[in-house]
């Protein structure tokens, strides 16, 4: 497994890290375990978790991924493994973390509380890398800011990232730092797949002149690039054979993700990988490490044997061929997710 370093930090990390918000609802503790096992006997060093994992969220579990995972920790020496986690920030309803009553923002209060809350359920006395969930756009980014310098100097944390946010919001944010000497971030994570290309329109610029590492989320499209979804198959358990029958938020997401375009998007990636050789899923991950601006991608499971093919990607490097063929497809079905 090769390492890449992120952003201009202390911290190089597995070129795949494991996302863990089905832990504690789609896998239990003890599948939960099996998969972080399995993934670490393959040379994975990272974890990403949030407060309010596992989604979507809920008051009756959130902080459940951020204690299994801190029960996976106490068998393993800590500084073997690169720990992310997140405090959670507004978000218009959804994603607001229940832990606090959903009174979320991006204050110093709210980081404090939230810091503290994550130590505990992970049984560690620091986070290696601590990201903002979701922007708080009506809050001064120096206010921020300003809390998280004060966790990296107090060495509770020893790099921050942050995520879902835009070019406009990153650059700001660089701003603020290099103005008021303030801690900088270093990653970006956020929505991106060879279905979901939208990053590259702008923030990947800002992330490769900036020095900022991008952890691609969903690189799978919700598990559409897997084709498990293919040809009206809805898998028991799966994200969004749950959500289809939900009114709000799960019903859209599941209209953005599984669709015609997306089906077609699917299909003809689905033949590059054959003739590479390799399962739509190792293709799908292995594209995402040919961006310069990545850092690390991040993959999930329900089970551990779902780790094969993705886990297969660290060690597949693909033709120049087949790269190409991608942005084909990108340029005849755009932005399929839309």
């Amino acid at each position: 497994m090769k390492r890449r370093r992120l952003g201009q930090s202390g911290l190089t990390v597995s070129e795949i890290c494991i996302g863990t918000m089905t832990f504690g609802v789609q896998a239990d503790q003890a599948q939960s375990h099996a998969i972080l096992d399995r993934a670490f006997d393959a040379g994975v060093n990272f974890l990403d978790v949030a407060e309010i994992y596992p989604v979507p969220p809920s008051p009756e579990y959130a902080g459940r991924s951020e204690e299994i995972v801190g029960a996976w920790l106490r068998g393993r020496p800590r500084d073997s493994v690169i720990v992310a986690t997140k405090v959670a920030g507004p978000s218009g309803g959804w994603f607001i973390a229940p832990v606090r009553s959903g009174n979320t923002s991006l204050d110093r209060h709210s980081i404090q509380r939230a810091v503290e809350a994550s130590l505990r359920r992970l049984g560690t006395d620091y986070i290696d890398l601590y990201q903002t969930h979701w922007p708080d756009p009506d809050l001064p980014y120096e206010e921020t800011l300003a809390a998280l310098d004060e966790l990296v100097r107090a060495g509770k944390v020893r790099a921050v990232g942050c995520s879902n946010e835009s070019a406009w919001g990153l650059m700001k944010s660089l701003g603020v730092s290099q103005m008021h000497d303030l801690v900088r971030v270093q990653t970006v994570q956020n929505n991106f797949s060879l279905m979901h290309r939208r990053f590259e329109d702008e923030l990947s610029r800002v992330c490769k002149r900036e020095k900022i590492s991008l952890l691609p989320y969903s690189p799978l499209g919700g598990g559409m690039l897997s084709g498990k979804y293919q040809n009206g198959n809805w898998p028991d358990g799966a994200r969004f054979s749950n959500y289809r029958h939900n009114t709000g938020r799960g019903s859209h997401m599941v209209q953005r993700f599984v669709n015609e375009r997306t089906g077609a998007t699917f299909d003809r990636m689905a033949e590059i990988a054959r003739k590479e050789g390799i399962a739509p899923s190792t293709f799908a991950i292995a594209w995402t490490l040919t961006r310069d601006f990545v850092g690390s991608t991040i993959i999930g499971a329900t089970r551990a044997e779902q780790l094969t093919d993705t886990l297969a990607a660290a060690s597949v490097e693909l033709s120049a061929e087949a790269v190409a063929a991608v942005d084909d497809i990108s340029r005849d079905i755009r932005y399929p997710m839309e």
